[in-house]
């Protein structure tokens, strides 16, 4: 999917004058309308997912962007790089590529020192009805639907750890809604999953429902500040896992890149504790 990705863009944008460019291109929705990139790349909040469509085209153009992610945890670290794409202001594709590093906490696992997880998540997401910015006289918010495909390495540890599989499948609903009059985004998504740790630790056979929710306030055109909320199965019995939350600051100094700093709670992982730590999150795009 990466791969036929970044030859549909090329393809694009070599067959197209400047002018052309500028409107298949047109960055024609409004400022951090698109949200930021979601640890699992789609376009959203940091731990949620909303329905809006990533990046800044509208219903007649294409948007796109690229990202960079850090969290830093007592015990761990975890970095995810990816990008997305934003068709129409209708369809959204992406992909993020996951890093968990155990670091000195690896040995005392019995794993090794700097002892690294990772997982590609492959995901897809179609606007199904109404539009966050423009239905402002509408009750209902918009709504779309989406699927990610993960798929995690160290498949002989997920097994011993007690995991069913190393791939898997998440489908989620999400519900977003803006009040413009009130600076206020709120936004809610159910997600049916297998994952354990949002599949870094593998995937159960069994499928849950579980929560996501934001609340974001726009202090200006600029600057937005908000919570997630996000809730995660507890599958295996080595460990406990607990769900996790955030809040978070947003500068977006222009369309083309958005800054977030936030503070996160995963909640207890691998036995090791809490794990709370700061999190940066860095989307270049347009």
């Amino acid at each position: 999917m990466k791969n036929y990705l970044v030859s549909v863009m090329t393809a694009v944008c070599a067959a197209a004058s400047p002018a052309a460019a500028d409107t298949v291109f047109d960055s024609g929705k409004l400022l951090a309308t698109g949200g930021v990139s979601q640890v699992e790349g789609a376009g959203g909040a940091g731990l949620s997912t909303w329905s809006v469509i990533t990046g800044y085209g509208s219903r007649n153009g294409v948007g796109a962007n690229a990202h960079y992610s850090y969290l830093d945890l007592p015990d761990f670290t975890f970095e995810t790089v990816g990008f997305a794409a934003g068709l129409f202001d209708r369809v959204e594709l992406s992909y993020a590529r996951q890093y968990f590093d155990t670091g000195e906490t690896g040995a005392v696992l019995g794993l090794g020192e700097g002892f690294e997880f990772g997982q590609d998540v492959f995901g897809a997401k179609v606007r199904l009805f109404g539009d966050a910015v423009y239905d402002q006289d509408r009750w209902y918010p918009q709504v779309s639907a989406g699927i990610q495909y993960k798929d995690a390495e160290q498949e002989a540890v997920l097994a011993a750890v007690g995991a069913d599989d190393d791939s898997g499948v998440d489908y989620y609903l999400s519900a977003t809604k803006l009040y413009l009059r009130h600076s206020l985004l709120l936004s809610g998504t159910v997600r049916a999953t297998q994952a354990n740790q949002f599949g870094l630790l593998g995937f159960d056979e069994d499928y849950s429902a579980q929560f996501e929710g934001s609340a974001v306030m726009l202090l200006s055109r600029r600057w937005a500040v908000g919570a997630d909320y996000r809730t995660k199965p507890d599958n295996l019995a080595f460990a406990d896992e607990e769900d996790a939350a955030a809040a978070y600051l947003v500068f977006f100094p222009n369309k083309g890149v958005s800054l977030t700093l936030a503070g996160v709670d995963l909640g207890e992982v691998a036995n090791q504790g809490g794990q709370a730590g700061v999190y940066f999150s860095l989307q270049v795009g347009f």
